[in-house]
């Protein structure tokens, strides 16, 4: 971020404001099954909002409903996938609607609202007229799922817990099927089933429950703690496991199958997923990009929002010198600073002129202009969700172009020449992994090390893709290939007296 005079300014990620919930945002992406691997096309963000955009589901095979933030409430919004339009189908100043979903047969939608008196429960909405009634007055309903157009399986708050409740709206009846569930209710595609999540011990187990003779049987337990499933329409289980998605056939498969992967940049991580009646689309919601996050918190850094500059970081965030010399720790203490930096600094202007983005990671050059002075620094963000740290690395002038032992070196490698390679190095080099830890001190033994590595390995080579240089430090971001496996890696190289005399890397 933003160092001046020996001072942090920091910009931020996405603000959350007056919300409680992390922003996220919902996709929307072409599905195809083609010899037996999932297809997946490239992800659209349909709700591209600020705030809270979650909960997708499927009203045809055309049109989406999700839950959006907008006015500090959540109210329901319909995403026509043909025109690319959204409308607004609730406006509740007095609640906040969630978990939306079209009701059977009828041109209507049910959703969760959370009223400003605390009540939490199920309205069915019109959405011509947007007049809502309630249809489970009695009950506080987290999700639900519609099982006939008269039965609604649903879990309900229970003290520190959800149980599975069957509620039959005819007849004004309900009984409890399970205790402690999770949150991904759906009817199992040509069968008289709903799937749920049934939480026993640390096992969470995907099972199955007939509503009318209340059998149930388990089908397969989940992977880590994600509870995000969706059913294909030929009976396969596709589950989101952080950027990866499992599937599972229970007619065939004895564990979880990796299924497909979505490698893209403002994707991070995926949740909520929905598929639509045809099968041919997927939604799911992720998490704000890390992007996004740093791009936020540049432009209300720009805009003097010191509230919503400091709600970009993290409660604990820490903010230091490269490498490790901390500044301060804290929102608070950083919300402080900054408004001391804005009462006694009139005009000032941040722009990224460089970046380099792998993971968790986000190195940014940056061009600050105070006044009529302008002058560059770098900022390596640690993001996920909101910034973790922040660390700073100073402009400074040096004699000799830091480039060139960091090329030399680039090109030895790939020629594999072990000699020229070592050559730029200092005698008592350290070589610094992600987490700060010394992973190798001194030529002698970088020269073991990759003297074994270039002899054993046929194919290799590194391609530095991006470059940020910045005083004596040469930041790269590696494209490398070993033996037919390609990485991205990001590499930061300390230059003294024209050696490379620490290395640290980031994979």
């Amino acid at each position: 971020m933003k160092q001046i005079l020996n001072f942090a300014f920091v910009s931020v990620i996405f603000c959350l404001n007056s919300y409680a919930q992390q922003g996220t945002e919902v996709y929307l992406t072409d599905l195809n099954w083609s010899n037996d691997s999932l297809k997946i096309g490239t992800p659209i963000n349909i709700s591209n909002n600020e705030g809270y955009d979650n909960q997708p589901s499927f009203f045809s095979d055309e049109k989406i409903l999700f839950a959006a933030t907008r006015n500090s409430q959540t109210d329901i919004i319909l995403f026509d996938i043909n025109d690319k339009k959204t409308t607004w189908l609730s406006n509740t100043p007095n609640g906040s609607e969630y978990s939306p979903l079209k009701i059977p047969g009828r041109d209507a939608v049910s959703a969760v609202r959370l009223d400003e008196d605390g009540l939490q429960r199920l309205y069915e909405y019109n959405i011509k007229t947007g007049e809502s009634k309630v249809l489970i007055p009695d009950l506080k309903v987290g999700y639900h799922v519609w099982y006939t157009k008269d039965i609604i399986v649903c879990t309900v708050l229970i003290e520190n817990r959800m149980d599975l409740v069957v509620y039959n709206l005819k007849e004004n009846t309900h009984y409890t099927a399970q205790k402690n569930v999770g949150r991904s209710l759906h009817k199992i595609p040509n069968s008289e089933l709903i799937s749920f999540i049934a939480k026993v011990d640390e096992n969470a187990t995907i099972t199955s429950l007939n509503p009318y003779s209340k059998e149930k049987k388990d089908i397969i337990t989940l992977l880590g703690d994600s509870e995000d499933i969706s059913w294909m329409n030929d009976g396969r289980l596709i589950n989101a496991y952080e950027s990866i998605i499992l599937s599972f056939n229970p007619k065939v498969d004895t564990e979880w199958k990796l299924a497909s992967q979505i490698n893209d940049p403002d994707v991070n991580g995926i949740s909520r997923l929905a598929i639509s009646p045809k099968g041919n689309y997927l939604s799911f919601v992720s998490k704000d990009s890390q992007k996004r996050i740093v791009d936020k918190q540049v432009e209300t850094f720009n805009a003097r929002d010191v509230q919503a500059f400091a709600n970009c970081f993290s409660k604990n965030v820490v903010v230091k010198n490269y490498p490790k010399d901390t500044l301060y720790v804290g929102r608070e203490i950083l919300k402080e600073k900054y408004q001391n930096f804005y009462d006694r600094t009139p005009n000032i202007d941040v722009k990224v002129s460089s970046r380099i983005h792998l993971g968790k990671t986000i190195i940014d050059q940056e061009q600050i202009t105070i006044g009529d002075r302008q002058f560059h620094q770098v900022a390596i963000y640690e993001v996920d969700g909101l910034i973790n740290s922040m660390t700073f690395l100073k402009d400074t002038s040096i004699d000799k172009n830091p480039e060139v032992p960091v090329q030399h070196q680039l090109e030895a490698y790939n020629a594999k020449d072990i000699n020229a390679f070592l050559s730029p190095y200092a005698k008592d080099v350290k070589v610094y992994g992600a987490n700060g830890e010394l992973k190798t001190e001194g030529i002698e033994n970088m020269r073991n090390d990759y003297d074994r590595f270039f002899s054993t390995t046929t194919d290799l080579h590194c391609e530095t893709k991006n470059r940020i240089v910045i005083g004596n430090i040469v930041i790269d971001e590696e494209f490398i290939t070993i033996q037919g496996d390609s990485y991205t890696a990001i590499g930061i190289y300390e230059i003294e007296n024209n050696k490379i005399a620490k290395v640290t890397f980031l994979h």
